[in-house]
Parts: structure tokens; sequence; C-alpha cells
């Protein structure tokens, strides 16, 4: 049975992409900061900002499972939606890498050992990370995310040796505590693109970027 640990499992997208890999069958492990119980999966507390709690928590998945099959880094945060780049400030575009870029390499790195061979790691990232589609929207998050989608393609070419696909995937415009209830896209179908990525995608899909199943541009 596949094992799929999934960051930021507590809510929004990561709460109902647990509750969709659960449905799937594979052993979910949901990790979030608190570590609070969750209703699909295995909880652990892990906080990607924290170098320490990532290596307490991939300790605990190396010796309660043994093998780590997907890796989903989800965890993300928006500190700077309405803000101008020309006064953001350097403390609010630091806060917002090291959760959401260097979190995620972080993560990789410390559960790369336990990735067997075909296993998958998926970046959860953004369109206002692509450089087609950024405009002045949240400049912090969308620096974040175009890094991010830059840390996937060096995950996907340290992965060829081993057949570890590394892909990122925007979910699109979501119902989430980060999307407002303005957004025209459920939780479920901003999950479901995630799911298909982690689990069902073609083994030669590595380095790329996706949305609703479609490679789009950088």
């Amino acid at each position: 049975m596949s094992v799929v640990l999934v960051t930021g499992a507590n809510r929004g997208i990561g709460h109902e992409v647990c509750r969709q890999l659960a449905g799937r069958g594979v052993t979910v492990i949901a990790a979030s900061r608190s570590g609070a119980l969750h209703p699909y999966g295995a909880s652990l507390a892990l906080d990607v900002t924290d170098e320490s709690s990532v290596t307490r928590a991939i300790a605990t998945i190396a010796s309660n499972w043994g093998q780590v099959d997907v890796l989903i880094n989800n965890a993300a945060v928006l500190l700077d939606q309405g803000q101008s780049i020309l006064t953001l400030s350097s403390d609010s575009l630091r806060s917002t890498l090291e959760t959401n870029l260097i979190g995620p390499m972080r993560v990789a790195q410390s559960v790369w050992p336990l990735l067997r061979n075909g296993g998958c790691v998926v970046n959860v990232s953004s369109m206002s990370g692509q450089f087609v589609e950024m405009d002045d929207w949240a400049p912090a998050y969308s620096l974040s995310k175009t890094a991010l989608n830059a840390l996937t393609v060096q995950l996907a070419i340290a992965g060829r040796p081993n057949a570890i696909r590394v892909n990122s995937v925007c979910p699109g415009w979501v119902q989430t505590e980060m999307g407002g209830i303005g957004a025209p896209l459920s939780p479920a179908e901003g999950a479901a693109g995630i799911v298909w990525l982690a689990l069902d995608a073609p083994i030669c899909h590595t380095g790329m970027f996706f949305r609703d199943r479609a490679v789009i541009p950088w």
C-alpha cells in the first residue's frame, strides 16, 4: 500500500487531498504544525519552517512506516495580499519564502532517503508563480511560488537516477481560507488535480507544471 505524506493537511486543499487519498485506499500521513487529530489519515506534527520539527517528523515516519511513496508539499502562507512590491517589507518576503520555498525544500531533503525508487514529489504551486500569468496581486507570494517551481526542476533532476518524479501543480483559485469564498472552485475540485498527479499521472512526467491534468507554461 502506498504511503503519502501531505503537509498543511489540517484545512483547505490539504484536508481535501487527504480525504480523496484515503478514499483511494492509500496510507495517508496528515502533517500539520499542531499535529491535531485528522479524520482521513495518521496525524503528524510537522512545522515546515522548523528544522528540528521536520527531523523529528521524518524520524517518526521512518520508525512507523519505513518508507514514503509520495510527498505532497502543500503547506503555504499568503501574507502580502494587496501589497505593492515597492513597499513590500523584507520581513514579509523572508517569512513567505521560509514557508513556501525553504519549507518544501527542507521536507523534500529530509524525506528523500525514504522515497522508494519510482516515488513522487508534488509541489503545490500557483498561477501567481507563472511568468505568463503573474500580476501585482501578492508579490511575495508570487515570488515564492516562482521559486518553488524552480525547486521542482532542481529536484526533478536530482530524482532521475532513481526514477523519482517531481512536478508542480496549480490547483486553481479555490474556496479556502486563503482563496476566499468568491473563488470559483471547490476544495474537491482543487484537490483533484493534486491527487491525480500523485497517484495517476504517467510516470514519464517529471520536472513539469500542471493544471487540470495538463502541462502549463512556467
